[in-house]
């Protein structure tokens, strides 16, 4: 049994922590809301601060949404820095700025602690069945110490490279994603105003060169309108604003991850900005002034 911390219980960190504390561990929370009821039924210890949680646990993970959040919490008033002795690890599993990130590690190293920028990728049901994708940025002798822990969050567990490298992934991984979610919105959309039955269209395409796992999950939410968040527009939107940021730092050229983040904002300027990132669709169909699909009565 280890001595565990978990700061921001939302979509994703609720059922991250819970699979953690499963596995047999002893967990230190806190959170801006209630901790879940069902996780202090688990035996999850409430914390008045992250002060408090670093204090109490070996090992902190953090799940909050931006890097603001990441840095008030870690280095604000009662932050996890100031709960820290030496020999702890910070395990930061948000998706933030990969450069901020290497700041972020160098000062809790300057603590005598280590530091592991670990984002994910897989979504609430990944979170909730614990088969998440972690990106990982750090020393091999922090990851081998906490891989046990991410075994019980995820499946596909992957130590990229130095602090920062697993942000860096991160953003790699949001760019694919959403201009993924884009084709098969542009293709539903032609598909759907031709007269074609977009179920169907789906459907073939699952059999052909065409198939992914985002025509397979988004295609249908599109098609079925089920857009609430398994991972919201306005986070995505965050994400893809890192990836230019970084592009301008880096002199390269995005222009496809331009025109997704062009898309989200249609969404966001429309009030759709806590829908699913599928919602994107929802931009396309403006454009075209004809739905994939009729929303559910």
């Amino acid at each position: 049994m280890s001595k565990l911390g978990f700061i921001g219980l939302g979509i994703m960190g609720t059922p991250m922590a819970t699979n953690l504390i499963k596995g047999g561990h002893e967990l230190y929370v806190h959170t801006r809301r209630t901790v879940p009821a069902d996780l202090t039924a688990l035996g999850a210890k409430s914390c008045a601060n992250a002060t408090e949680v670093a204090q109490k646990a070996d090992i902190i993970f953090l799940m909050l949404p931006d890097t603001p959040d990441v840095a008030t919490v870690l280095f604000g008033d009662n932050g996890v820095a100031a709960g820290l002795t030496k020999g702890k690890t910070v395990v930061d599993m948000s998706s933030i700025s990969p450069m901020e990130t290497k700041t972020f590690a160098k000062k809790i190293n300057d603590l005598g602690c280590d530091y592991l920028d670990a984002p994910v990728s897989g979504g609430e049901v990944g979170a909730k069945a614990a088969s998440l994708t972690i990106m990982i940025g750090g020393t091999e002798a922090a990851f081998e110490r906490v891989k046990p822990l991410f075994e019980l969050m995820g499946k596909n567990i992957t130590l990229v490279g130095g602090n920062g490298d697993g942000q860096t992934t991160k953003v790699a991984n949001q760019i694919i994603v959403a201009l993924n979610i884009a084709a098969v919105g542009e293709a539903l959309v032609f598909a759907s105003k031709a007269g074609a039955d977009p179920a169907k269209v789906r459907q073939a395409l699952m059999g052909g060169f065409a198939s992914s796992r985002i025509l397979e999950v988004h295609g249908e939410r599109m098609i079925k309108r089920t857009f609430a968040p398994g991972f919201r527009i306005n986070l995505h939107q965050k994400d893809l604003s890192l990836a230019l940021a970084g592009a301008r730092e880096l002199g390269v050229a995005l222009p496809q991850t331009a025109g997704a983040a062009q898309l989200m904002q249609t969404c966001a300027a429309n009030g759709m900005k806590d829908l699913d990132h599928s919602a994107l669709v929802r931009a396309l169909e403006l454009m075209a002034d004809h739905p994939v699909a009729p929303d559910a009565a």
